[in-house]
């Protein structure tokens, strides 16, 4: 029913760009939800409070918002049904077996294609067999709502709240209305024995007194009547799609709620998945090469933010416990995905804070070197090439076709991969660039574009050197000295 609690109220900049693109932000944006400008910790190498800004890696989005969800998701459900869906609600669903929809009441709704979004329900991944919990993450969070009480001062009174504990770490969230969303992550064995023996409301008590700065902000706040207790919730579905369905949001996936990836990956999945269903029902040929493509795409997301939470959790030395020192990660970069410490170090992400968490941490010493490293490789790959510039292909990059999402399904294109990166969407122009670049000069390769495409040479041109700057910064291409 709707509307309804639901926990998760941190938006990411990234999040807003979808709600853009299907044109529910103008509602999300005049609802008088608290505006997030970025993230206040006690986390890293000392435990006094930084804060972060999403200024600093989006122009476009530099806030975002802490929504109340029972307002939040019932606008989204409002967008739906203006943009023509049929809405039914109160209509309990208990299976869903080959396209057929079981409902509480006993009746049945055939579909061609089914989105679950079921939530940690997961109806389709656990009838299938294909939900997989991560060992990574095995936690429990304790949460509940608060009314007065106090936040941060501006311009930091509309961040998140994050603070390490003992035994976990603490987070507080400001919503509308003088209310606060709080709640205590920590070990799953150790929380589930402690609320044995305390009880739930003590143990959460005694985790918000284990934490200075969160006990501080709730000094004279009411909590609501409630408290919710979840454990063991990241997970991944071992496969996201198949001919009949599609998963979204928690019923495909979610990771530790450290950095508020929940709801971005339910909305950019439920993007994704809309671009399937488009595909899969209007073109049946595309339906398997749009089902590859959705599942790469969403579980390249989630394997992102996972690795980004290892490196997070691993990288904090405010507290010197059992909860952290097993969550300590030790090795060569190689345990990580490169793609991982290209992307701290670039801040070109969905989530745009891992510079600043990572600057305030304290990684294994391997871990460190590898971040300098690439931090300083991509200094020296600054350039501005000319005509005379030659390039070609980082060893290991490759141009494929494939599909990529385009205006609301997925089409034909091309994209640009290698060893340890995040695929690359690209165009026609800058795949050619790419597939071109073997030892040959930019002026060479641009006049066969243009030759080849019978276009504008000085148009042709000028797009090549600006797509090879970018290229050529991000480690793609690789500049190859006179005479080389």
């Amino acid at each position: 029913m709707f509307p309804r609690a639901h926990v998760g109220e941190s938006l990411l900049p990234a999040t807003l760009a979808v709600l853009d693109d299907i044109g529910v932000l103008p509602a999300v944006a005049s609802a008088g939800f608290v505006e997030k400008w970025g993230a206040t910790m006690s986390w890293g190498r000392d435990p006094a409070p930084w804060s972060w800004y999403f200024k600093e890696t989006n122009r476009r989005f530099p806030h975002a918002y802490q929504v109340w969800r029972p307002k939040f998701d019932q606008i989204l459900l409002d967008h739906a049904a203006a943009c023509g869906c049929a809405v039914h609600c109160g209509e309990a669903v208990t299976a869903v077996d080959r396209g057929t929809v079981t409902l509480a009441g006993g009746g049945h709704v055939e579909a061609g294609m089914v989105v679950d979004a079921s939530g940690q329900r997961a109806l389709v991944a656990t009838a299938r067999g294909l939900r997989k919990w991560d060992s990574a993450f095995r936690n429990l969070a304790v949460y509940g709502y608060f009314d007065g009480g106090r936040h941060l001062d501006p311009p930091d009174d509309g961040n998140i709240f994050i603070e390490a504990t003992a035994h976990g770490w603490l987070w507080k969230i400001p919503l509308a209305g003088g209310v606060s969303s709080v709640g205590a992550v920590v070990d799953r064995d150790y929380g589930a024995g402690e609320i044995r023996r305390a009880g739930l409301e003590d143990f959460f008590s005694d985790q918000i007194a284990s934490g200075t700065g969160t006990h501080n902000f709730l000094d004279g706040a009411v909590k609501r009547q409630g408290l919710t207790a979840v454990r063991d919730w990241s997970y991944c579905a071992k496969s996201m799609v198949g001919d009949d369905f599609a998963l979204v949001g928690d019923a495909a996936c979610f990771i530790d709620p450290l950095f508020s990836t929940g709801v971005h990956l339910a909305v950019s999945g439920a993007h994704l998945a809309a671009a399937y269903v488009t595909t899969a029902l209007s073109t049946p040929s595309l339906r398997a090469a749009a089902g590859a493509a959705y599942e790469r795409l969403y579980a390249s997301q989630y394997a992102h933010f996972r690795e980004l939470a290892k490196l997070f959790y691993a990288s904090n030395r405010t507290a010197d416990s059992y909860f952290w020192e097993a969550r300590r990660i030790t090795g060569t970069p190689a345990d990580a995905p490169r793609a991982a410490f290209v992307r701290a170090v670039s801040g070109q992400t969905a989530a745009g804070y891992e510079r600043s968490v990572l600057r305030h941490g304290v990684l294994p010493k391997s871990f460190q070197r590898a971040l300098d490293a690439e931090t300083e490789a991509r200094h020296a790959r600054r350039m501005r090439p000319v005509a005379s510039t030659r390039v070609r292909r980082a060893s290991g990059v490759a141009v494929r076709q494939d599909m990529v999402l385009g205006d609301g399904r997925f089409e034909p294109g091309y994209v640009i991969d290698g060893p340890g990166r995040d695929e690359l969407p690209v165009s026609g122009l800058v795949a050619s660039l790419a597939h071109y670049a073997e030892g040959k000069d930019l002026g060479a390769i641009a006049e066969r574009i243009a030759s080849a495409n019978e276009a504008d040479p000085a148009r042709v041109a000028e797009a090549v050197l600006a797509a090879a700057e970018l290229l050529i910064a991000d480690g793609l291409l690789e500049v190859e000295e006179p005479g080389g």
